[in-house]
């Protein structure tokens, strides 16, 4: 049974190696701009002229929009020519930001540049995901660790990028020596006791400000280029660029893909069988939107909801770790030098990347609930242990090592066990992609104004709230599962497929056929 699961995956990816490389390669781009802001603020910040609390506003643009971008990438999906087309736009996107971030002296226009970012960023999100749970469906996980994979390695990469041209020096105004502002005395103040409010160390900051970190960002520009090159070139392969395409082609539907890879590994599927579910994937969402909703179970709403939220907790738990456990060991009790401070980033992001790569094996033996249970326990155990030794640097290192492996693998294998609940109708990720961008974004803000106001301690004390929060809701979608799955059973069909159209796609399909004949014969009887 094993070699022939191994046999289906082989021949899945062979058959779509090409699209699978290239949301691959998209998430890379996406790792690229989620790390970089976090070591190179503090240059922002004197290339801008703001205070340190302002700086923090682009921070805020770039994960709303990343939510917003979210929120509207599945509407891109629908064809294969939009899909490519969108993940081109946007990868490019990324490289022209990178490149124009030197050239923002404004405030404004650095957060409308990180907003344009998080808007693109948003929209890899939810293709990316999509795309690879239609392919793949039941083996979804294993190309889902991966795809995350990627967007470890390019957070891991950007800081490694920007650190040789950070200003530790100086942050020269202008061309005069004279005005010189010491970026070292910043950051070792920053690492001080005395100074517990960062936003009020004041910046001498007086004409065009030159730093050396525009290198960092012009290098990430020209490294990212491949990227919608290659999406480029994929379109040329599927011909989409020809006049005879047809440009309403559905992305890589899942079932007659399965139907194709069977063919080859001696699984033989009915044709006319294959062509009705392909409908399904697409039209699960459109059926809820037309006001077919009360034809769904409760159950079914509760998946959407609850795995959203263990991915909004989870997620917000990266994004807040990620932009203040710098802040939390540079203040009282830690008292890290800035440099050894800059390395938590760097292991956490390398802890993700591992952590992904290693659950690669993990799914081929066993299920994502499995791989879950595992993930949440060990991330609370992981903020109980940084909570009970507070004082320790040594054991923040090692915590932080710790959480990045156990949190890595929450992210798709949540995704993959809600899309296997619902049958890989597709809805459910444009769902959680949507809150884990929705988490991101809030929690962060949450944590940034309880560490303001309560001290740094607060920093893991919210982590362990929002840790518990996430076992708790993940509780609670295991038990709904156990409830949808008890429901689709009890149904008289035959298949899942069928259980699910008899409970909604069919009454949402019907209408639109029952509205095509009514127009045929209008026009048929009008002269």
């Amino acid at each position: 049974m094993k070699q022939l699961l191994n046999e289906r995956i082989c021949a899945l990816f062979r058959s779509n190696w090409q699209h699978t490389l290239t949301y691959w390669s998209v998430f890379f781009s996406f790792g690229l701009c989620v790390a970089f802001l976090g070591p190179t603020i503090l240059d922002l910040r004197c290339q801008t002229q703001s205070t340190l609390q302002e700086i923090t506003l682009v921070f805020f643009s770039q994960q709303f929009f990343l939510f917003i971008g979210s929120t509207i990438g599945g509407f891109f999906s629908k064809t294969l020519v939009c899909s490519l087309s969108a993940l081109a736009v946007s990868t490019l996107t990324i490289s022209v930001v990178f490149a124009v971030i030197p050239l923002c002296y404004k405030l404004l226009l650095l957060a409308f540049a990180l907003a344009v970012s998080g808007l693109a960023m948003g929209i890899i999100d939810t293709i990316s995901n999509l795309q690879l749970v239609k392919i793949y469906q039941r083996d979804s996980t294993v190309f889902l660790q991966a795809l995350h994979f990627f967007v470890g390695l390019g957070a891991l990469v950007s800081p490694l990028i920007a650190d040789p041209f950070l200003s530790e020096t100086s942050c020269v105004i202008g061309n005069s020596s004279s005005n010189a502002t010491s970026l070292r005395h910043l950051r070792n103040k920053l690492a001080g006791r005395h100074v517990l409010n960062v936003s009020s160390v004041h910046l001498h900051t007086n004409g065009e400000v030159v730093t050396n970190v525009s290198y960092a960002f012009w290098i990430m520009a020209i490294i990212n280029l491949p990227v919608p090159i290659g999406i480029l070139i994929l379109m040329y392969w599927e011909r989409l660029f020809t006049c005879g395409s047809n440009p309403s082609r559905r992305l890589l539907d899942g079932d007659a893909l399965a139907m194709k890879t069977w063919g080859t590994t001696g699984l033989t599927e009915d044709a006319g069988h294959q062509k009705e579910p392909s409908k399904s994937h697409v039209d699960v969402f459109d059926c809820c939107l037309l006001g077919n909703s009360h034809n769904f179970p409760l159950s079914f709403f509760g998946i959407h909801i609850l795995g959203g939220l263990v991915l909004f907790f989870s997620d917000g738990i990266v994004g807040s770790y990620t932009g203040f456990v710098y802040t939390y060991a540079v203040a009282p009790p830690i008292n890290l030098s800035h440099k050894t401070a800059g390395y938590l980033t760097c292991v956490f992001w390398a802890a993700i990347t591992v952590g992904r790569l290693s659950a690669i094996p993990l799914s081929y033996r066993f299920k994502p609930v499995r791989l879950l249970t595992v993930s949440q326990v060990g991330v609370i155990v992981t903020l109980l242990l940084l909570l009970i030794f507070s004082n320790s640097s040594v054991f923040l290192f090692i915590g932080t090592c710790c959480l990045g492996l156990f949190i890595s693998s929450i992210f798709p294998c949540t995704l993959a066990f809600t899309e296997d609940i619902l049958e890989y109708k597709g809805c459910a990720t444009t769902v959680m992609v949507t809150s884990a961008g929705m988490g991101e974004m809030l929690l962060q803000v949450i944590v940034g104004s309880v560490m303001h106001n309560q001290g740094s301690f607060s920093f893991l004390l919210c982590g362990m709230i929002f840790g518990c929060l996430g076992f708790a809701f993940f509780l609670l979608l295991f038990f709904v599962q156990q409830s949808h799955k008890n429901f689709t059973e009890a149904l008289p069909s035959n298949t899942p497929s069928e259980r699910l159209e008899e409970n909604g796609i069919k009454t949402c399909s019907a209408a639109v056929l029952n509205s095509w004949d009514t127009s045929e014969q209008k026009a048929s009887i009008d002269p």
